[in-house]
């Protein structure tokens, strides 16, 4: 398959060295905005970024699982000698939330890990996301979702080791409207309604600690845009670029290196349902800053 003739959203590009392959997880449920029972993840390999062989399963859900709704924003992180599948699920009764799964390959298939979601129970959570920082800490970095507090928020929750469990409390980080780019959606019981969506950390070549997240731009937009940690550590303060580093109507992006070198962005574009495919665009550091080429 070509590129352009795949459907899917969010995608996340894992990079095997050994294999000069890359691996493509994303959204791949057609269904997955509705109430319908959802079908699983799916993924795509590729050596060059444009012709893809699959789609191949990834994750079919065991039938004690309880979530069956929504599987959205699958990311898979290599940590230990396995491979973590983070990703988001709902179900009636329950609120959306990230779940992880694992698996000893690449290709899976993936399983149910954690001792059930990572995100607190009481809150609509969604695109857990894993940063493991300079003393090996593992971190869980996700949205508490605007459809409950309005304005989206970013937060920060330290994992244990074995990726079993959150550990301690949840640290805020930012809300969406803390970027002057990003503009509501909405308004809901008075209040106007801001999204966060896909947080992804990188760290720079200068060390400096910068996140990736999507929102909408004052024309309806999807974008996505960065934010810096001031001290380079999880807990921030974390300030937002004034400007989006993709407004095209694309996002839920994340940064891969590519077998020849080049630092690459993955995002879907464009945001309408139904038509999303991947795109990659090569991207540089200048002065610690994201620039696109």
């Amino acid at each position: 398959m070509k590129r352009e003739e795949i459907y899917i959203r969010d995608p996340f590009i894992v990079p095997v060295d050994n294999e000069q392959k890359y691996y493509m997880f994303g959204t791949t449920d057609t269904n997955c905005w509705n109430d319908e029972k959802a079908t699983g993840f799916d993924y795509y390999t590729t050596t060059d970024l444009e012709s893809f062989e699959g789609p191949f399963e990834a994750f079919r859900p065991p039938k004690d699982f309880e979530w069956d709704r929504n599987f959205w924003a699958p990311e898979v992180h290599y940590y230990k000698g396995r491979y973590y599948m983070f990703a988001s699920f709902i179900t009636n009764g329950k609120n959306r939330c990230t779940y992880i799964l694992s698996s000893d390959k690449v290709s899976g298939p993936f399983t149910p890990w954690s001792s059930g979601p990572v995100t607190p129970m009481a809150w609509m959570c969604l695109d857990g996301t894993l940063f493991v920082d300079d003393d090996a800490q593992p971190w869980l970095v996700f949205c508490h979702e605007w459809v409950q507090v309005y304005d989206g928020e970013i937060w920060a929750v330290k994992l244990s080791v074995d990726l079993k469990t959150a550990v301690d409390k949840s640290t805020f980080l930012f809300k969406a409207s803390d970027a002057p780019w990003a503009k509501s959606i909405k308004v809901k019981d008075g209040r106007k309604c801001f999204v966060t969506d896909g947080p992804y950390l990188h760290r720079t070549s200068k060390g400096d600690l910068i996140m990736l997240w999507s929102s909408f731009t004052e024309n309806h937009n999807y974008a996505i845009g960065v934010a810096h940690s001031e001290t380079g550590n999880m807990l921030g303060p974390w300030i937002n670029e004034d400007v989006p580093l993709f407004s095209n109507d694309g996002g839920h992006g994340m940064i891969f290196t590519a077998f020849d070198g080049n630092l690459m962005l993955a995002l879907h574009a464009p945001n309408k349902r139904g038509v999303e495919r991947p795109i990659f665009i090569k991207i540089r550091e200048i002065d610690g800053r994201l620039n696109l080429y």
